[in-house]
């Protein structure tokens, strides 16, 4: 199994070598490799079983480097660099040819952000290249916030985590392109689109998933358990759990009656949607842990970052809405 530890030395020591790391940041770990090394990014793709044809977000020690590595950085993107960087924002933009194409499957534009997490940026400032680093976790499942999801999903894999404690955030990176100069926003994240709006005005939602994105993040089906997922309006709306002992329930602040205490995770007692944002993904991992029937999940108020949980939540129980239903009828919400 992989060792875990807070040196950066050895870390970095590690990906001059051409190995992945897992490393911490203020949304999810990632699972690192050197941006500039084809062979060393290939073995990200090998580690976490995903397709080449979706693209990495590249990790850089500071904004002064973009230069190096992206063609023009449009004025509304200066904006939003300097109010967010360092930080879970994640820029779409026109690629120099320093960047590999297996970074940005082939595309003309990469995903670029400066992580604002300590210890990374001060690995990021001792190596000599940017990291390129998706979430360390197999494909499509649910991603990790903590070294112990690490270990336990690819910990085999992968000679070494770099510890630095609980993500903050819990979400991803919310990730912004430029369509004809006009801010558009590919995978909602950690920032909400209400922040976004009020440094850039109005933006568009990019929401055409297909079978090669041109962002990460824009797959129907990802963050999921292996256990079947299904998602309802209220969980005191949808009646009786079925099977209460095989049931685990996600519910914003309320706790459900008729379920076993240890089966339920409440996001946030006080209502409060950065508390359940940074609480998200370990309540899916410690209920997939449990080796239940199924898990119900409560949407929460579609606004703020309480739209990205939803979003979340959708794509993780996208795969049990095309296979089953519950009670008869559809419970994922569309």
């Amino acid at each position: 199994m992989a060792a875990i530890g807070k040196n950066i030395g050895r870390a970095g020591r590690l990906l001059y070598g051409g190995k992945v790391v897992a490393i911490p940041t203020e949304t999810v770990y990632g699972l690192a490799a050197n941006a500039l090394d084809e062979f060393a990014v290939a073995e990200i793709f090998r580690v976490k079983n995903r397709p080449l044809y979706n693209p990495l977000i590249v990790h850089l020690a500071s904004g002064s480097e973009l230069e190096k590595y992206v063609a023009e950085v449009p004025s509304v993107a200066e904006k939003l660099i300097q109010k967010f960087w360092p930080g879970p924002l994640t820029l779409l933009l026109p690629k120099k040819d320093s960047i590999p194409d297996i970074i940005t499957a082939s595309l003309p534009h990469v995903a670029v952000r400066v992580p604002d997490h300590p210890l990374t940026l001060d690995l990021l400032r001792s190596l000599d290249f940017p990291l390129a680093a998706p979430s360390a976790n197999p494909y499509c499942y649910i991603s990790p916030t903590r070294t112990a999801h690490v270990q336990q999903q690819i910990g085999d894999k992968i000679p070494y985590i770099l510890d630095g404690g609980n993500c903050q955030q819990g979400l991803e990176s919310t990730i912004v392109g430029f369509e004809q100069n006009t801010p558009t926003i590919y995978r909602l994240g950690a920032i909400a689109q209400e922040e976004i709006e009020e440094v850039v005005g109005k933006v568009k939602l990019h929401r055409h998933a297909n079978a090669r994105p041109v962002s990460p993040g824009m797959l129907p089906f990802h963050y999921s358990p292996s256990t079947p997922l299904y998602l309802v309006d209220k969980v005191e709306d949808f009646g009786p759990a079925p099977d209460p002992a095989e049931t685990g329930m996600i519910s914003f602040y309320k706790v459900v009656d008729g379920v076993p205490e240890q089966h339920q995770a409440i996001l946030s007692p006080t209502a409060n949607l950065s508390e359940a944002a940074s609480n998200l993904y370990h309540a899916l991992h410690r209920l997939d842990a449990l080796n239940l029937k199924r898990i119900i999940a409560e949407k929460l108020p579609d606004v703020g970052l309480g739209k990205t949980i939803n979003e979340r939540l959708r794509k993780a129980a996208g795969k049990t809405a095309e296979s089953q239903s519950l009670y008869g009828a559809r419970a994922v919400l569309r």
